[in-house]
């Protein structure tokens, strides 16, 4: 079983940033697609962002692109979300989540194995 938990959440306003961070252990990370969704109240878990095992491979959701930037370091074996000029439309739990067999497809949360606890997002205007 591989444990995710992130941190870095908070309140910021509107055009603010914040740098979530993804601490896991137990798996093989590095082997890992690690990826970023998030959830608002009433809404479905949407994809993010995800990033390859080796880190040179990032994909975003149109929502995101230009303004997150996805990162992983394998040897302290953590995944980071920088987010900048941030929106109220941003406000979401956001969620790690770990794709070990690469079965389905990316965007999709069943694709994902492990999943973090999330981290309340709240971008206020």
């Amino acid at each position: 079983q591989v444990q995710l938990v992130e941190s870095g959440g908070g309140l910021v306003q509107a055009g603010g940033s914040l740098r979530l961070s993804c601490a896991a252990s137990g798996g093989t990370f590095s082997r890992y697609r690690m990826g970023w969704f998030r959830q608002a109240p009433g809404k479905e878990r949407e994809f993010v962002s995800i990033i390859s095992w080796a880190g040179g491979n990032t994909y975003y959701a149109d929502s995101v692109k230009g303004r997150f930037t996805i990162s992983r370091d394998n040897a302290k074996k953590m995944v980071y979300l920088q987010m900048n000029s941030l929106r109220p439309e941003d406000t979401a739990v956001y969620y790690c989540a770990a794709d070990r067999l690469a079965s389905g497809s990316y965007r999709m949360t069943s694709a994902y194995d492990y999943w973090g606890q999330g981290t309340q997002v709240t971008v206020s205007s």
